[in-house]
């Protein structure tokens, strides 16, 4: 009788258990981090903070999926990375709207708040990202799960930087224009996973 980890179907079960584990640590990270960052941002006027607390709200939900996913073929894993898309790309919309809103009335934020908040975020999102990285390239879901960590660590940047130019102008439009960029980066990457999700539909339904 051959040993289980000579055993092509444990190999395939224990990295499941592993890709469910890291998940369950990012989808409680990102979790926490959606409420803390949306009530600084509310509290500081930020459109970025806010911007990037619904970007930890829909990483959460996107950890959700996966964590439901991850032991399914992979069919169910490309419907669930079309789902992921679309979130991504509500979410870029909502922030465009929100970025827009702020030019019609604009408002100087708390700089002192999106800084302190960018740094947590950070910090946060770099960690699930090393938790991440060796699951990078598993399949298609967890694929499209590490690029929205990656993605997170260029808005906490970004973030960063809106912070800073609300200190040096004393005017709300660095807050605005990271804002912009952000619904930029959502809805590219969003297209992305769409675009990856339906080639994996197709393919399987040529296979089929």
């Amino acid at each position: 009788m051959s040993d289980c980890c000579n055993d092509k179907a444990c190999e395939i079960e224990a990295l499941r258990d592993r890709q469910s584990s890291i998940l369950k640590i990012v989808l409680a990270i990102n979790a926490v981090m959606f409420l803390v960052e949306l009530t600084a941002g509310l509290l500081a006027g930020s459109v970025s903070l806010i911007a990037d607390s619904l970007d930890m709200l829909g990483d959460a939900l996107v950890y959700g999926f996966s964590i439901y996913v991850v032991a399914r073929g992979a069919r169910m894993k490309a419907k669930a990375a079309l789902l992921k898309g679309g979130i991504m790309a509500a979410f870029g919309l909502f922030v465009f709207g929100q970025a827009m809103y702020k030019m019609i009335l604009p408002h100087v934020p708390v700089f002192e708040t999106i800084g302190i908040i960018g740094v947590l975020a950070l910090v946060a999102n770099s960690l699930c990202l090393v938790l991440l990285w060796r699951h990078r390239a598993d399949d298609i879901n967890m694929s499209s799960v590490w690029l929205c960590s990656r993605n997170d660590i260029i808005a906490n940047i970004s973030v960063l930087c809106a912070a800073a130019g609300v200190w040096l102008t004393g005017s709300g439009w660095p807050d605005i224009v990271v804002g912009l960029a952000l619904a930029v980066l959502f809805l590219r990457s969003a297209l992305f996973v769409l675009r990856g999700a339906m080639r994996e539909l197709q393919v399987n339904h040529q296979s089929t």
